[in-house]
């Protein structure tokens, strides 16, 4: 029976010599007295044992399109139910989701729902997919996980938009559940990682590889491009020559563009050009498909086939204009196939955002 919506019990921590406890989920091994919350604020000591205070709270449900997580080879057109809970194991200077990932008050998370009820809701409303987004999944790791197996028992498939900063043994259990994943490569420098967000950059790259190589998981990537901090022509190269190198061409790239938010107001928005000549330089570097993302950008949004050039998803913002993939999901004019998770028609939710509201039991 899953937990009732308080602290439940979690998983992936041990007892310390000294008497304390430590965290084992990600890497920032958070070492705990009795009261003692971790970095990310919702994994605590209580009465000995490592507790999840936020199972089966959330900060709010909303129906989006799937290609709002950015997911824009699985299952394109479609909804995707989308929720998060508080809290967040990195530090990011320039959070865009900042009221709930920094959040330390459980005021923010106003709503009760236990896994079936999430998935017989995103069913009911006729999302094909149930996304652990906002903040990051890893932190709500037992919820996640409860959450896509209640899912897969209905026929919905479940995603990740992540950071991506866990450890190997709690990330083979969740990816086990998951159906696809956006991890956010927020850079490509240790420094960058270190001084922007509180973390180090080699467990994100591990977790790209265990995706890509040791699963069946659905991965796309997205940068967010930093004016002054990652933009550089230098580093965007060695990023993408890393993922087409390490991961292969077909890995799908987003990069999106900053708006001055939470302690980073003093830079300035991406501007346009930037992300069209990431777009190019990943590109020449041997991706396949590269995405421009915050932006109205109709070139950068679509899908091209790369045998024969064909537009086969048209996308603008996240509505999509064009459809010319038959089956198995191969471009009608020529044959190639795209790699992806497509059904033989595209879903017709379009760009509209709905709020909704969860029964706390099922």
């Amino acid at each position: 029976m899953a937990p009732s919506a308080s602290a439940a019990p979690a998983r992936f921590w041990h007892p310390l010599p000294d008497g304390r406890i430590q965290c084992d989920l990600c890497p920032r091994y958070c070492k705990l007295h009795e009261g003692q919350r971790g970095m990310c604020f919702v994994r605590a000591r209580q009465e000995g044992r490592m507790v999840l205070a936020t199972y089966g709270r959330s900060s709010g449900f909303c129906a989006d399109p799937i290609e709002k997580k950015p997911l824009n080879h699985f299952l394109p057109g479609t909804a995707v139910l989308s929720f998060g809970t508080a809290g967040c194991n990195l530090a990011c200077k320039f959070c865009q989701n900042w009221d709930i990932s920094k959040s330390r008050g459980m005021e923010t998370l106003a709503q009760e729902a236990d896994p079936l009820a999430i998935a017989r809701a995103a069913r009911r409303l006729g999302c094909r997919s149930v996304a652990c987004t906002y903040n990051d999944p890893v932190i709500f790791h037992e919820y996640a996980v409860d959450v896509a197996a209640a899912c897969r028992e209905l026929g919905v498939r479940s995603v990740a938009v992540t950071a991506g900063y866990v450890c190997p043994g709690p990330r083979a259990e969740f990816y086990r559940w998951m159906d696809a994943a956006n991890v956010d490569l927020k850079g490509f420098t240790e420094r960058f990682y270190r001084h922007l967000t509180g973390g180090h950059l080699q467990p994100v790259l591990d977790t790209l590889l265990y995706l890509r190589h040791e699963t069946r998981v659905w991965l796309e990537i997205t940068t967010l491009l930093i004016p002054g901090e990652n933009d550089s022509d230098r580093e965007i190269g060695a990023l993408s020559d890393w993922v087409a190198g390490q991961l292969g061409p077909d890995v799908p790239l987003h990069f999106t563009a900053f708006h001055p938010d939470w302690k980073m107001l003093d830079h300035p928005p991406t501007p346009p050009s930037t992300l069209r000549r990431a777009r190019e330089t990943a590109r020449r570097n041997g991706l396949r498909y590269v995405y421009t993302g915050n932006v109205r950008d109709e070139e950068g949004g679509s899908t091209r086939c790369p045998a024969c050039g064909e537009r086969v998803i048209g996308r603008d913002g996240y509505a999509l204009t064009r459809w010319s993939l038959g089956p198995g999901g191969r471009c009608q004019a020529c044959g190639e196939a795209i790699p992806g998770v497509f059904e033989a028609l595209p879903g017709d939710w379009g760009p509209r955002r709905q709020a909704v509201r969860l029964p706390s039991s099922a």
